[in-house]
């Protein structure tokens, strides 16, 4: 097993998860949309690690409670980042 072994894996299974149209979409999202939502110099750090909390909900099948409590941990700004995707947006 090489090093990428288990990054592909942990993609894969991120990709293939309960969330993964929404981690898509996500990904989707483009720097000025990001940057519309909030003009906060932090915004694009909230953005990454929201990808990552999704990515990881999708990749254990996290429920929804847990993962709305994690984006919520991230303050405001990740709730309104989560806001524009739609299978998040439900969640709040």
């Amino acid at each position: 097993m090489n090093r990428f072994t288990k990054s592909f894996a942990d993609a894969d299974a991120a990709f293939s998860g309960q969330y993964f149209k929404e981690l898509e979409l996500l990904k989707g999202l483009s720097e000025d949309e990001i940057s519309k939502i909030s003009p906060n110099t932090t915004t694009m750090s909230v953005y990454e690690k929201l990808i990552e909390i999704v990515e990881n909900a999708s990749r254990k099948n996290m429920a929804q409670a847990e993962l709305v409590s994690k984006i919520k941990g991230l303050g405001d700004t990740a709730i309104k980042i989560s806001k524009k995707i739609p299978g998040l947006a439900s969640l709040f």
